[in-house]
């Protein structure tokens, strides 16, 4: 009876190391979550996941973007995709605090997918996600710059601004991301 009770550490630690091992570099760290006190762990929360990452900014043109992305993440999150937005004022175009950025996501434009708190994401000052990203692909050259990203964590598409979440090829890219196998 006491071997029982032993095997259960055992196994959760055996658990917990091949969950680590199993996580992709690209989702390594974590990230604020937008006007919340908790910070979201990548891996746990993202890895075997297909994602639709972007960069955004609350006052730029592309801003009516959002409710493209909340449709596409609609459409498809029942079949495991999660989309990312990270806000960046890296092009002098996101609002000075959380608590605008989040008005401007949630309240004008109804986004249910996550959000996190403003961060760098081009230069060597850039989080460890957008550094990976550009790594595998390119930099964001601007504000709602996209990547699709299949479950195993690597790049299989980007897009630039100019391209609208409802955009053909993008959904071609989401529909390989959500076919490949974790």
């Amino acid at each position: 009876m006491q071997m029982r009770w032993l095997a259960v550490p055992v196994l959760m630690a055996i658990g917990s190391a091949a969950m680590a091992a199993s996580c992709p570099p690209l989702l390594e760290g974590q990230l604020p979550k937008l006007r919340a006190k908790e910070s979201i762990d990548l891996c746990q929360r993202f890895a075997g996941k297909p994602l639709v990452i972007v960069n955004t900014a609350s006052f730029c043109g592309f801003a009516p973007q959002f409710k493209g992305l909340e449709a596409l993440y609609q459409r498809y999150k029942d079949q495991g995709l999660e989309v990312i937005g990270v806000p960046s004022d890296d092009f002098k175009q996101e609002a000075k605090t959380g608590e605008e950025t989040a008005k401007v996501c949630y309240v004008n434009y109804g986004v249910t997918f996550t959000m996190t708190e403003p961060q760098k994401v081009k230069g060597p000052d850039a989080v460890h996600l957008f550094k990976v990203l550009a790594q595998q692909s390119n930099a964001p050259k601007w504000n709602f710059y996209k990547y699709v990203v299949d479950r195993q964590g690597k790049v299989i598409a980007d897009f630039s601004s100019l391209t609208k979440p409802d955009s053909p090829d993008l959904i071609e890219a989401v529909e390989k991301a959500l076919a490949s196998k974790p």
